[in-house]
């Protein structure tokens, strides 16, 4: 780095784009989470009659990132962040609009593809907040930035499933309960027709604040910085290692499937975990709140990063203490039952809560002007949500859940205990 780039880095003060990055990880968390009680919700208002058909609520959302990763790489090129950033709220809130006006009609395609269109418009912040927040100072610090982020992201996640649970979902069992006791067609589709009215007022206020938001985007301080001034690989004698392509980062393509994987784990623990519960036959009416428990435990795991990373333990260090403890988290969950294999289910949120923030610099470290394109491959990663989750509504119809839960997740863990010990390190220059 010469010194004309290395002063206006010292020029540059991070607080302004700190807070701006840090309110849309906030608007990400709330809009993200809404998944898992979004499953119970359309369960119900569809009249569906299989997990597998209401996890099409997380498929559809999260494949959007593997569809759109590489047209948002495109797109922030030629727009730039800001403007980038802003295009992404405003999909966002016509993706908002769209499931609230389809749900309310209970056309479930129309829903599934209002979700489409949301997880679209965070494809395009993904791809540029994440690069961002990592890159704004040093790489090896990026981990406890992103983990200030993922507070920001989590603190959200917390709310939003408590406030569609008190609102959209409140007297969801007596709901349940009418419906089922409902002597004719007429009456069970009315109670239907109610029930997924309640959704309406929520998305169209969401919808107008996601348009407020893009607004203020584009009247913000928000600055420009070019990746490939500032995330470059050195060699010994300080000359730049110069690459030509993409494919020339193992460690990036590594750390795809890694996010891939991770994103998987973390939608199980999160959204598929009022599935889990009522595996075991918990209320619906307590199972809607508990991915607010697993929030709440990332959220501990988040404030955590930020005080150990870089001070007592390395960004690698952290995973692997993450992943080891994602397998012990995992374990223990299939070998109890009940509101204690829950719990070990929600301490998940523990062993995830550093795996983004420093998954995310590990991979993109020395992309120089490929950070772009490798962080869009990184978003693509996060349709491990949409698969993950899906093939645990799939198989636990035919076996038992918690076995379908431990084969899924603890191979997802033993990968991303590979990539902090190896993976990251693979064509690295001296590793």
């Amino acid at each position: 780095m010469n010194a004309m780039q290395m002063a206006t880095r010292e020029e540059r003060s991070p607080l302004a784009p700190t807070i701006i990055i840090g309110t849309l990880f906030f608007i990400f968390g709330f809009v993200t989470w809404l998944n898992g009680p979004l499953i119970t919700f359309v369960k119900l208002a569809f009249d569906l009659d299989t997990d597998a058909k209401a996890f099409l609520v997380t498929t559809a959302f999260y494949l959007s990132y593997f569809f759109l990763a590489l047209p948002s790489a495109w797109i922030l090129e030629r727009t730039g962040m800001k403007k980038g950033m802003a295009l992404g709220l405003s999909v966002m809130a016509v993706g908002a609009f769209t499931f609230g006006t389809f749900a309310t009609a209970r056309n479930y395609p129309g829903a599934l593809a209002g979700l489409f269109i949301i997880g679209s418009g965070l494809s395009l912040l993904q791809c540029a907040s994440n690069p961002y927040i990592s890159i704004l100072g040093p790489i090896e610090s990026a981990a406890q930035r992103i983990s200030l982020m993922g507070i920001c992201n989590k603190t959200a996640g917390i709310i939003s499933p408590l406030v569609i649970g008190s609102t959209v979902l409140s007297g969801v069992d007596l709901i349940e309960q009418q419906v089922r006791n409902a002597g004719d067609p007429q009456t069970r589709e009315a109670l239907l027709n109610e029930f997924a009215a309640k959704v309406h007022a929520p998305y169209m206020v969401m919808a107008g604040i996601l348009v407020l938001l893009a607004l203020w985007i584009l009247r913000s301080p928000l600055p420009e910085i070019r990746a490939s001034e500032v995330n470059v690989q050195v060699r010994s004698e300080g000359a730049p290692q110069e690459r030509t392509s993409i494919f020339q980062f193992p460690h990036l393509w590594l750390g795809v499937l890694c996010l891939f994987l991770y994103v998987g784990v973390e939608v199980m623990a999160g959204d598929a975990i009022g599935a889990y519960g009522k595996g075991f036959g918990l209320p619906t009416g307590e199972t809607k709140y508990f991915t607010a428990l697993t929030m709440s435990a990332m959220l501990c795991g988040y404030v955590a990063g930020m005080f150990a990373i870089p001070r007592f333990i390395t960004q690698a260090q952290g995973l692997t203490i993450s992943a080891v403890l994602g397998v012990v988290f995992t374990a223990c969950a299939w070998l109890s039952s009940g509101y204690v294999s829950v719990g070990f289910v929600a301490a998940l949120g523990l062993a995830n809560a550093l795996m983004w923030p420093v998954i995310w610099p590990l991979a993109i470290t020395g992309l120089g002007r490929f950070t772009e394109k490798g962080s869009a491959l990184l978003v693509m990663g996060i349709a491990g949500g949409a698969l993950i989750p899906r093939l645990f509504a799939t198989l636990k119809e035919q076996l038992p859940f918690q076995t379908v839960f431990l084969c899924i997740m603890a191979p997802c863990y033993l990968y991303i205990l590979y990539y902090s010990l190896r993976g990251h390190r693979i064509g690295q220059p001296g590793r």
